[in-house]
């Protein structure tokens, strides 16, 4: 009995250190973290905006498209911001256009983090996707940016 005790004791303390692992070494940062495959995702050097929308409502159909720009996302190693195309109602593309990359560490995660939420996206055509394992914090950050673009183009 001792022994199944601390082996369960072990198993819980160990996923708890793997819980509480960062993602970044990016300390200067602060806050709370799909698929445009065919282009790597390169970071913004502009400055960030609200649920702006560079969007034009196609004429007739009554179905929306454009591009969407959501609410730039502080998160705790970086701001995320997502971008979404949207042809006749439907998410032809989701992609990152700011996101943490000061660091080694912020663009090994994201160089695979982004394109597999970018792909996530477009699957879904909603922000309820999955987050990336390894990269939780930034995922956060794409998830609720992508929810505002996504509100914005009224999908």
């Amino acid at each position: 009995m001792r022994r199944i005790v601390l082996a369960v004791l072990g198993t819980a303390s160990s996923l708890a250190l793997l819980l509480a692992y960062p993602t970044s070494h990016n300390a200067s940062a602060s806050g709370g973290g799909a698929v445009a495959v065919s282009e790597p995702v390169v970071p913004s050097s502009g400055s960030s905006s609200s649920a702006a929308a560079s969007a034009k409502a196609s004429s007739g159909s009554g179905s929306t498209s454009g591009t969407y720009t959501g609410d730039a996302v502080q998160t705790r190693w970086g701001v995320v911001q997502v971008r979404i195309t949207v042809q006749n109602g439907k998410i032809i593309k989701s992609e990152a256009v700011q996101y943490p990359n000061d660091n080694g560490h912020d663009q090994e995660i994201n160089s695979y983090a982004l394109p597999v939420l970018a792909q996530e996206a477009v699957a879904a055509q909603n922000a309820s996707i999955d987050a990336v394992s390894g990269a939780t914090v930034t995922s956060g950050g794409y998830i609720q940016s992508l929810q505002s673009a996504v509100d914005a183009a009224h999908l």
